[in-house]
């Protein structure tokens, strides 16, 4: 397994340059960054090229998140909103590429974070999505890029809340670049077992995120890791383990997220990146096993 965190832990906001993120994972010991491609689009080339040269200096492994916005959403019951997705997605992940991304998770099948103040259509939006996702996989493929579906808790999406569910919607795709993502945080709401959640992804699993219940890095909480750790190697995952933590209030992450204290208890960055160190230390050890 290789070990990796979202920089989004050290910002407000989506829209925050990633790359200056790059050397302190390495100086921290991680082997991955995660970044958000929300805004990659604004990127230039050459912005793109020295972050890509940045991370290869630095021996560390680049992977992307996104959750769509409701106008760019694959599974909308509105063609011109489903064309617009496909349009931003082929752009987006062109520019990933250009990072050489090869995983990109989220809720790529929907959007995100759901609007549920009007009624939803589940079954509607995962026919919709499975027919969005098969049709950019190959596009996706081409790019050596796999596409990994974010199973959600209800609060946040719809479409995919269970291990099993992911598993159903990755196997109508149909496509073996598109893959199961799981994260600890949403498993801890939606399913009665972590170990079986992950057993139950299997082989499909291509990507996993860690945080505790309340987002905390991993190792400030009561997550069961030892169980987490026991189906990871069961299953004999070897891919990537990013810890998501969100611990700030403020800005469209604080907002989005809906951190409404401070759960970093008053730190600055120095001891934010201690804690994040050692929670790397404890995901290793006790992941690893």
């Amino acid at each position: 397994m290789k070990h990796g965190i979202y920089y989004s832990y050290w910002e407000k906001e989506w829209s925050a340059k990633f790359g200056p993120y790059v050397e302190k994972v390495a100086r921290l010991g991680f082997d991955i960054i995660e970044v958000a491609a929300h805004h990659i689009n604004e990127y230039s080339d050459a912005d793109l090229a020295i972050i890509r040269q940045t991370a290869k200096d630095n021996n560390i492994i680049l992977t992307a998140g996104i959750g769509p916005s409701k106008t760019r959403n694959l599974s909308s019951p509105d063609s011109a909103v489903r064309q617009a997705g496909r349009a931003f997605f082929e752009q987006t992940l062109t520019n990933v590429a250009k990072l050489d991304i090869k995983t990109i998770g989220g809720a790529l099948h929907s959007y995100w974070p759901v609007d549920y103040s009007k009624p939803v259509d589940k079954e509607g939006d995962r026919a919709r999505g499975v027919e969005g996702i098969h049709d950019i996989a190959d596009f996706a493929s081409d790019l050596g890029i796999n596409l990994c579906i974010e199973v959600l808790n209800r609060f946040e999406n719809h479409v995919v809340n269970t291990a099993a569910e992911g598993v159903a919607f990755v196997k109508d795709v149909g496509k073996p670049n598109v893959k199961v993502m799981l994260d600890t945080f949403h498993m801890n709401i939606e399913e009665d077992s972590f170990g079986e959640a992950i057993r139950t992804a299997g082989p499909l699993l291509g990507h996993f995120h860690t945080g505790e219940s309340n987002r905390r890095v991993p190792g400030k909480g009561r997550i069961p890791w030892h169980e987490v750790g026991l189906a990871l190697r069961d299953i004999k995952y070897t891919g990537a383990v990013v810890m998501e933590p969100f611990v700030k209030t403020g800005g469209t992450i604080g907002s989005d997220i809906r951190v409404w204290r401070d759960l970093s208890e008053g730190a600055d960055e120095a001891k934010m990146d201690e804690d994040a160190k050692n929670a790397l230390a404890f995901s290793r050890f006790v992941l690893g096993g």
